[in-house]
């Protein structure tokens, strides 16, 4: 009984860790913006879409899910067989939760995405991939925003 507390209390913080890698992800929305964008001017710019093409943003990688998944796996491993076979068992359950925890932070944070590809009014024609909570279609007038760090963004 005393096994399956901690196999509950491991599942239960690996959740959590998971919960909160996925909150510090950052947005790569076109509507979101960062707490270091609010109140700063930008420069904005006027173009026409071109193209539009679904894309897939890749999620993160960050050490968090390694370790919560590795934590979690030692923790189930511990419980198989006993003496030095609990001792394997522990190790390649560690390794095996690191690597499904890498792989779980990267598809909870994965997004779809568009490649929209803008002609400015300039005359010069830029790409910017961005989450795609904004329907654009070709021939759409748009607002190209840029931040002082160079995030740009395309808005209707």
């Amino acid at each position: 009984m005393k096994k399956l507390s901690v196999i509950t209390c491991s599942a239960v913080l690996t959740a959590l860790i998971a919960l909160m890698a996925g909150g510090c992800a950052s947005s790569r929305s076109g509507e979101v913006y960062s707490r270091d964008h609010a109140r700063q001017a930008q420069t904005v710019m006027l173009g026409t879409v071109e193209s539009v093409k679904h894309v897939t943003i890749e999620g993160t990688k960050t050490p968090v899910g390694t370790a919560a998944g590795g934590v979690a796996g030692g923790v189930l491993g511990s419980t198989v067989g006993g003496g030095s076979g609990r001792t394997v068992a522990t190790v390649v359950g560690a390794l095996a939760g690191a690597a499904a925890g890498t792989a779980m932070e990267e598809g909870m944070t994965r997004k779809p995405g568009l490649e929209i590809v803008v002609t400015k009014d300039t005359g010069t024609t830029i790409v910017v991939v961005q989450e795609a909570d904004v329907e654009l279609i070709p021939g759409d007038r748009v607002r190209i925003i840029t931040a002082a760090d160079g995030t740009t963004r395309v808005s209707k």
